[in-house]
């Protein structure tokens, strides 16, 4: 069993959750540490020197006395970028290089052309990152370990195998099928690469930064394309190949079934996808390119891209109702570009409480991810500090 998949109970007080604690502020010494952890203070001791050790956490002075020695104050070390994270996307791509704590301490968004194929588009995002970390203005002159690149996180918009980090059968991807980013980016950087799929890394973004208390969430990223991650126990599931989480071909009830990119009719992203509305805002007339101009008809209030938008809220609903009935989370998430779709949003909500049972819905919290644009590169670099935390 790796530290993904120990339930959560099993993970207390381990050196993902210490690091966590003090990282959130909810602990800044050894002390506060062994009463959230209900650990013995010497086995905390030895779990924080190890992280000291490893560069994971430092000791930042003398805190106040509660009655005997002064306890020495913890932190995470925030001097310098030591984390490189992409999200990329079907035409844009988000690169940041992110501290020990999560926090962006540079992030640009790039246009990429995902037709160019996987080696042209991740060599130059992987060139992006080493610009980034070597443009950090607070990285340590001397090369010291609290500025050294640890790794780098990438998010890819199509079903990938997490523990190969090769990517299968994705959607709009031409070129892209099989191909092994881990071991090509492997070729390029001497650091650990770590690949997942984009709605796993908003999941996993989202949850770290907005509800980490909660042990239970689905997030939805609803952009070109559409899919979710799952989060379990307090911790990302994968499910066994990694496909846990992905709604995009889940059939709905639709007249006509449109045909969908993976040889079938009636997916999900074949009806609710910001591809599947420009398709058929196109079909019925209208002059629009992309999501972008999908989403200005929405706010200036045309008619049949409202519609449209309604319809979708509806067919994102009842996937997730099922999914709702079946795994009973405490908060259902929608990011992405169709977030800020207020019709989709409100036909999503309502159908939600129209098909799932009350006891699933009692407590349930239905909401937009609030943390930006950054939050796929935040799921990225957590990604990679979780692996580092379990190297350690």
């Amino acid at each position: 069993m790796t530290i993904d998949d120990a339930p959560r109970d099993a993970l207390r007080g381990g050196p993902r959750e210490l690091l966590r604690w003090v990282a959130t502020g909810a602990a800044v010494s050894r002390a506060d540490l062994s009463r959230l952890s209900g650990l013995s203070p010497s086995t905390v001791s030895q779990r924080v020197e190890a992280l000291i050790s490893q560069g994971l956490l430092e000791e930042t002075g003398a805190g106040r006395s509660r009655g005997g020695r002064r306890p020495r104050q913890l932190a995470v070390p925030t001097g310098g970028a030591v984390v490189g994270a992409i999200d990329l996307g079907a035409h844009h791509a988000r690169v940041g290089a992110l501290d020990l704590s999560g926090r962006v301490v540079q992030a640009r968004t790039l246009p990429v052309r995902i037709e160019d194929g996987p080696e042209a588009v991740l060599g130059t995002l992987l060139a992006e990152v080493a610009t980034l970390v070597g443009d950090d203005p607070v990285a340590p002159a001397d090369g010291s370990a609290a500025g050294a690149l640890r790794g780098i996180g990438i998010g890819i918009p199509g079903p990938v195998q997490h523990a190969t980090g090769r990517i299968v059968s994705p959607s709009r991807m031409p070129g892209w099928n099989g191909f092994d980013v881990a071991a090509f980016c492997a070729g390029r950087v001497d650091v650990p690469v770590i690949v997942d799929n984009d709605a796993n890394l908003m999941a996993l973004g989202a949850h770290r930064t907005a509800h980490p208390e909660l042990d239970h969430a689905v997030y939805i990223k609803a952009g070109t394309g559409i899919g979710s991650g799952v989060i379990s126990s307090g911790r990302l599931h994968r499910g066994a190949q990694g496909s846990a989480g992905d709604i995009s071909h889940c059939r709905v009830v639709a007249d006509p079934a449109p045909p969908c990119t993976c040889g079938n009719a009636g997916c999900l992203e074949a009806v609710a996808s910001g591809a599947a509305l420009v398709t058929a805002l196109r079909g019925q007339g209208v002059a629009v390119s992309d999501l972008t101009g999908v989403i200005r008809l929405i706010d200036d209030g045309d008619r049949q891209a409202t519609a449209l938008a309604r319809q979708a809220g509806r067919a994102v609903g009842e996937i997730l109702a099922v999914v709702v009935n079946f795994f009973n989370p405490q908060v259902v998430a929608i990011g992405g570009r169709l977030a800020d779709c207020e019709p989709l949003l409100a036909s999503m909500r309502a159908t939600l409480y129209e098909r799932c049972l009350p006891l699933a819905t009692q407590t349930l919290l239905i909401e937009r991810v609030a943390a930006g644009q950054d939050v796929g590169i935040t799921g990225a670099a957590h990604l990679v500090i979780d692996h580092v935390v379990a190297a350690a």
